[in-house]
């Protein structure tokens, strides 16, 4: 643990302030900005495919209706996945990569997959019905999870520093889930509207995109970021013990989980997809038996995981106020997300909005540098962590003087902290103190 001597502590680690951010060199194919543009190319191939692919299936007026129908849920998906992150909150490239990895990609090797899979099975038995019936009870869900899989493993693989609990794996998968399922709404959604068209029927119960609608997007807007989380925890799993079992364990552990969470997320789908086999009353058995009971046990599963975050933060945060870094009462605002909000507020209120954003930014370095402590005492201790804690003290440092009474203030205002009479408290505002 630095010890802060005096008012001016010196990081000797930390970059000048034009490379705050260790960068070590790399070789030309490894660099940043070549990974950036060839993962964009990728991605931004297979969005013209597949959409292509799509407006094909559906023709231009079904495109559009099922693009502006299947658009609705995504906004709520996305900001739900969002709030389970906010403790430690991932960047957003990452999130952005995922759901486009899953609106693009994963879609368009499912579609693929699946459509070669299908026809294969038909001419092997020259049977379509029963075809398409191991199509969407086995083929898809097989295919199209292990499509989703590569978005979490990729982020896992290439981006592990940002990768380190069970609430990432979650929002990882979500987003990919989220981007998938919007992709694939599309595509039945229009196809539903054109066989509106040919029939004639344009509303009422009768209407096949409004029964569509009513399944995937008021029902089960759920379905696919539900399967996709199994494999999500698994990956995250596998990041949050590091460090915690002996090494031959943690090996052997580390390389089962992900596989059985994506085995998971296969039975889920697969167990999903064959409940329309067996007629309306099957598909609401397994609506209502199995699939709303997992939901609502994953989310207390992925809540349960975004408190023990805060619980890490107000355990590792109270070594840096010993040592003279944070002010006593800081710790227990930072592992409030109640108290996060109000001393933003607070500081938006007295200071302005540049002020809200310090204290924001100042929130985020602090729980990144309470997660960092906390790696380090499990044993995964990376070649630049005194760079990194030296790094994450200094930007503290430079937000001290506006985060330091906000969060204060927060902490007292919200019960987290004791508040001194007036005639006591020394820490408020004086007109005799210089």
């Amino acid at each position: 643990m630095p010890a802060r001597d005096g008012e001016a502590p010196v990081f000797d680690a930390v970059p000048e302030r034009a490379r705050w951010r260790y960068r070590p060199r790399r070789a030309f194919w490894r660099s940043r900005v070549v990974r950036a543009t060839a993962v964009i190319l990728v991605l931004g191939l297979c969005a013209l495919v597949i959409l292509a692919l799509v407006r094909e299936e559906t023709g231009t007026a079904g495109f559009l209706v099922g693009l502006g129908l299947a658009v609705l849920p995504v906004p709520l998906l996305l900001a739900a996945f969002r709030w389970l992150d906010r403790v430690e909150p991932g960047p957003w490239k990452n999130l952005l990569f995922a759901f486009a990895w899953g609106a693009f990609a994963a879609a368009l090797m499912s579609l693929l997959a699946n459509t070669f899979a299908i026809r294969w099975i038909a001419t092997a038995t020259a049977d379509r019905a029963s075809a398409d019936v191991l199509g969407a009870t086995v083929v898809a869900p097989v295919v199209e999870e292990t499509a989703k899989a590569c978005a979490i493993l990729l982020v896992f693989l290439f981006r592990r520093r940002d990768f380190t609990s069970l609430v990432d794996g979650v929002v990882i998968a979500g987003f990919t889930a989220t981007g998938f399922a919007f992709t694939e709404n599309i595509l039945y959604l229009g196809t539903a509207f054109g066989e509106d068209q040919e029939t004639g029927t344009t509303s009422g119960i009768a209407s096949v995109t409004a029964a569509t609608f009513f399944v995937r997007v008021v029902m089960s807007p759920f379905a696919h970021p539900l399967f996709t989380v199994c494999t999500g925890i698994g990956f995250g799993v596998a990041a949050a013990m590091a460090g915690r079992w002996r090494r031959g364990f943690r090996r052997v552990a580390r390389v089962i989980v992900p596989p059985a969470g994506l085995a998971l997320a296969m039975g889920l789908h697969a167990l999903w997809n064959g409940s329309t086999t067996f007629g309306p009353l099957g598909f609401f058995l397994v609506y209502g038996a199995f699939m709303l009971p997992v939901l609502g046990l994953l989310t207390w599963f992925a809540v349960w995981s975004r408190q023990r975050e805060l619980r890490t933060v107000a355990a590792e945060l109270p070594a840096y106020a010993a040592a003279g870094w944070l002010a006593p009462d800081e710790p227990p605002a930072l592992s409030s997300m109640r108290a996060r909000g109000v001393a933003r507020g607070y500081a938006a209120r007295t200071f302005g909005r540049p002020a809200s954003r310090a204290v924001g930014e100042y929130e985020a370095f602090a729980t990144s540098l309470a997660f960092l402590r906390y790696r380090s005492r499990r044993g995964l201790v990376a070649p630049d962590f005194t760079a990194r804690e030296q790094e994450l003290l200094h930007h503290m440092w430079q937000r001290r003087q506006v985060a330091g009474p906000a969060l204060t203030y927060a902490a007292r205002a919200t019960g987290r902290a004791w508040t001194p009479p007036p005639h006591r408290d020394y820490t408020g505002y004086n007109p005799y103190r210089a």
